[in-house]
């Protein structure tokens, strides 16, 4: 337990270090690029553009606005929306990460329900038509984009067959189109990830030690190997997650979902700074959470491995 503590420090203060260099580097890359959050084609008047600059502190020295925006994010102010009025970084991550999380944690559950039994089913009967059928139906989830996926789905079963909703988020048959989509291409990957790990366990000496003592397949296979055989599956899954869970553009975009995503992409098109350093912040910040989960899920799943710093 103690080992255990002081990995996690020392984790904790690696994760400080780096969430410090990515505000640095996104700040300072901001303020860099061309033009302004307030520069559009139409051009504002000057004396409106030098009073919105003001009331923003845009106009205060590059190394000031540096250090009030590290105070801020040190207390969680991510500062005002310089688009939409009235409104705070913070309060926009709030409201749209939560329908973000719903999203990809349906399809995170549908990758793990689906990809793991499918790989263990084709390596189990690798060779066989059950296998290449398997690797077949991966293939084609890995080689063809989300997008297409979304489209021919949307196609198929709003516009031809008229069961599901085309758009929006929120009832249950709203759901079923995007997190398929979404997880299409990473529950393929996780087949193909599982069925090659399964089949370099089960190759191994202590499988077949294990079977030579008259255990049975179900507990050589679900006790032994896959136990082993999940560790690049969560290897794969961690930084999967965060991304996933902080919003799939593409996704959002085509179901017309209203997550985090979809609006980072939008604040992006506008030249929202604020929103665009506060919304990298919180991705970069669960994306190394959820690989402390994984470092840390290691040691559980194989007692092999030792966490050291």
């Amino acid at each position: 337990m103690f080992q255990l503590g002081r990995f996690i420090l020392s984790r904790l203060v690696s994760m400080v270090v780096t969430i410090f260099l990515i505000i640095t580097i996104t700040f300072f890359l901001m303020h860099a690029i061309p033009g302004g959050p307030f520069a559009s084609e139409k051009k504002l008047p000057e004396a409106i553009e030098k009073a919105l600059n003001e009331k923003y502190h845009l106009d205060d020295p590059l190394h000031k606005q540096y250090v009030d925006y590290l105070k801020g994010v040190a207390v969680g102010d991510f500062g005002p929306s310089f688009k939409l009025k009235g409104q705070n970084v913070s309060d926009i991550i709030a409201q749209r990460f939560p329908v973000s999380a719903q999203l990809g944690g349906i399809a995170i559950f549908l990758i793990l329900i689906a990809g793991i039994p499918l790989g263990v089913v084709a390596a189990l009967k690798q060779g066989t038509w059950v296998d290449n059928m398997v690797m077949f139906l991966a293939i084609i989830g890995v080689t063809i984009p989300s997008f297409v996926i979304a489209t021919v789905m949307i196609y198929t079963f709003s516009v031809k067959l008229g069961w599901l909703p085309p758009a929006r988020w929120g009832e249950f048959d709203q759901m079923i189109m995007p997190s398929i989509a979404l997880a299409a291409y990473a529950m393929a990957f996780v087949a193909r990830l599982t069925r090659s790990s399964m089949l370099e366990v089960i190759s191994q000496d202590y499988i077949r030690t294990a079977r030579a003592k008259g255990l049975t397949e179900k507990v050589v296979v679900f006790k032994h190997a896959l136990k082993n055989a999940l560790i690049p599956i969560v290897t794969y899954i961690g930084p999967l997650s965060a991304g996933i869970m902080t919003g799939s553009f593409v996704i959002e975009k085509i179901f017309a979902v209203p997550g985090l995503g979809r609006f980072f992409v939008d604040s992006i098109t506008s030249r929202d700074y604020t929103v665009i350093m506060g919304v990298t912040i919180f991705y970069a910040t669960f994306l190394v959470i959820m690989i402390l989960v994984v470092d840390i899920l290691y040691a559980f799943i194989d007692p092999r491995i030792k966490l050291d710093q």
